[in-house]
């Protein structure tokens, strides 16, 4: 028999053995399938195993007050293998590996990945006991909330929408609560499908959607407002009820994939302001820079559009070479120096350069020049493309780098002491018009698939 394509569809999910039914009145012999669960813990194509059915390998213990140490990357690989040791007493005494089943009594640390993870999809199944609490930390950061949600008193909390949102948001924000209630009842598997690229949170469960395109919050930094880690472990809350995993399965996205993703979210009216061929639309030394393989290579003097721009928001791709130095000229008047003349310069910089290592906070990458520093820590590893958006609208530009925001500012607003010269330098910061471009210092960078949308 010819399979169909429901069929087809259905092996990938069971397999299925053939069994003989045996006709009462002839006798004779029908083929019937009955469907079985695949295997336990074996993942599907493009994706790894987090947990091996068989033991806590790959894994170690984790409390709140890890987060610092690992967020500033500062602690070292010594102190890192010593905390990661004194946690496997705790995590073996609270959990457990039962026929595949990865099992936690509700106590102890919560079972934390040994490896990071920047942006990626993870498959989860888990099955909890009446009025347990649970939850997955993305990059360390909580949570995708799991909960009964018929356990009356945490409906004030909110258990009555169901499991899935991100809890830990801001109330009010996008991804707080669940779209749609789709939990099954405790003491049945439920299935998770999770996607994070940037700060950016999809969440489906049992099928359906449940969080859409929703920035999660950083819980640890809500004083400080600081995006995000650009990577972080996986993790397993523990929260005082029996809670079961399985099929625990990773994907990691690479840049390609997640810039495309991140496009999604800006919504129509991009206009490509460079065509892969040659410097047509722009001006200022162009025989000092490149157009290669379809790129704009720019590496000296400020070249920028013949168009001037007001509010717009303008994204590109952008990839580093070791020791990489350009900016993106902002409303620029079409002479002098940008970071003085024009509203800004927005630094674009390998962070990671030796020589680069004692710079001033306002010269790493996404800072406006000398004005305001961005957070660090998001840029791709050297050699790699990255995915850049700015918005200027006023006085306000907010830079969005991989899909976390290193720099909002209003340069109205900028104090003398948050920079590093007198702020008369900066003649061009309250300027609303003017080109775009990219400002050339010696070390080449590389730019694609650079649009400009128009706000006003």
């Amino acid at each position: 028999m010819k399979p169909t394509r429901s069929m087809i569809a259905l092996s990938l999910i069971w397999t299925l053995p053939a069994a003989i039914a045996v006709c009462g009145t002839c006798g004779c012999q029908t083929a019937t399938t009955a469907p079985q669960p695949a295997p336990l813990n074996q993942p599907p194509d493009g994706f790894t195993a987090l947990f091996n059915g068989k033991d806590l390998t790959g894994w170690w213990g984790w409390s709140t007050k890890h987060y610092k140490h690992f967020r500033e990357r500062h602690i070292g690989a010594e102190k890192a293998a010593q905390l990661r040791a004194e946690s496997q007493a705790d995590i073996h005494k609270h959990w457990r590996v039962e026929n595949g089943i990865l099992v936690n009594d509700g106590k102890g640390l919560n079972l934390t990945t040994n490896e990071n993870h920047r942006d990626f999809e993870l498959l989860v199944d888990c099955k909890m006991a009446p009025g347990a609490d649970s939850g997955i930390y993305l990059r360390g950061i909580p949570q995708v909330q799991i909960w009964d949600h018929t356990d009356k008193p945490k409906w004030k909390h909110g258990a009555d929408k169901g499991s899935g949102g991100l809890w830990n948001n801001p109330p009010g924000t996008p991804g707080k609560d669940p779209l749609v209630l789709a939990d099954k009842p405790a003491g049945e598997w439920n299935h998770f499908r999770i996607k994070m690229i940037g700060s950016y949170v999809n969440v489906w469960l049992n099928g359906k959607r449940v969080v859409q395109d929703a920035p999660l919050h950083n819980f640890f930094e809500k004083k400080t407002g600081k995006p995000i880690p650009a990577d972080g472990p996986i993790q397993l809350q523990t929260h005082g009820g029996k809670i079961e995993w399985r099929n625990l399965f990773i994907r990691e996205i690479d840049a390609d994939e997640a810039a495309d993703y991140l496009r999604t979210l800006d919504g129509e009216g991009f206009q490509s302001i460079f065509n892969g061929r040659d410097f047509e639309g722009w001006v200022g030394p162009t025989d000092k820079n490149a157009v290669q393989d379809g790129t704009l290579l720019s590496k000296h003097g400020t070249i920028y559009t013949e168009t001037q721009y007001e509010d717009f928001v303008v994204r590109f791709d952008f990839k580093l070479p070791p020791g990489g130095n350009n900016g993106l000229a902002i409303r620029y008047p079409g002479r002098g120096d940008t970071a003085y003349v024009g509203m800004c310069e927005l630094q674009v910089l390998d962070n990671t350069a030796k020589r680069f290592a004692n710079l001033r906070p306002q010269q790493y990458h996404g800072s406006v020049y000398g004005q305001v520093a961005a957070e660090r820590g998001y840029l791709r590893p050297v050699g790699e493309w990255n995915h850049e958006k700015v918005t200027v609208k006023g006085h306000r530009i907010t830079v969005e780098l991989n899909g976390a925001v290193i720099t909002d500012a209003d340069l109205s607003q900028v104090k003398q002491a948050d920079t590093m010269y007198d702020l008369a330098k900066f003649k061009g910061r309250m300027r609303t018009k003017g080109h775009f471009g990219f400002a050339g210092h010696g070390a080449p960078v590389v730019y694609r698939n650079i649009e400009i949308k128009e706000l006003n």
